[in-house]
């Protein structure tokens, strides 16, 4: 019997003493599931193109050279004019602006929808502001009437349109600059 306690104890020993089993492998571990790209947001141009109702203002701000600044660091606010304001102008009117001869009141024009600036509607909200735009002038802007807000003659139809450099607020009208 003390042999039997004695080979047991040796078998234990020997199984403590052993080279242990190698470990199992361990569970294999869910990668965490890759988080999309950033989408980079859109600068002012390419936020009006992607819109779709501004094709007229684009071609006008690419005829002017001003494409470059509105891709630029900003902060901008544009009035953008949609593709209908623009028809609504007298007949010729666009056409005669985008000839090459008329540069530079094309310029005075579309730089009087831009500030250099970025000011959200909540900004404007209950106020009537004069802020200077690039152009120089001063675009009249009230948002003293509850849910609509004014620039000049011209309403804002579409407030807050975010870009990497600015704000888009578009407007039913193509505002112009003064004499």
């Amino acid at each position: 019997m003390k042999l039997h306690i004695s080979v047991a104890a040796l078998a234990l020993l020997a199984a403590a003493c052993s080279p242990e089993a190698p470990p199992a492998p361990p569970a294999p571990v869910e990668a965490p599931a890759a988080e999309p790209a950033p989408v980079a947001a859109k600068d002012i141009v390419d936020t009006a193109i992607g819109a779709g109702q501004f094709t007229t203002l684009v071609a006008a701000v690419q005829a002017a050279g001003l494409e470059a600044t509105l891709r630029g660091a900003g902060p901008f606010t544009v009035f953008a004019p949609t593709d209908a304001a623009f028809a609504a102008l007298p007949a010729g009117t666009v056409e005669d602006l985008l000839k090459p001869e008329n540069k530079d009141k094309l310029v005075a024009i579309l730089t009087y929808h831009v500030l250099p600036a970025e000011v959200m509607s909540s900004a404007v909200a209950g106020q009537l502001v004069e802020p200077a735009t690039v152009q120089g002038a001063t675009v009249k802007v009230d948002g003293t009437t509850a849910g609509t807000v004014k620039v000049n003659d011209a309403t804002v139809v579409g407030a807050d349109v975010d870009a990497s450099n600015g704000v888009i607020h578009v407007i039913d009208k193509v505002i112009m600059p003064p004499a």
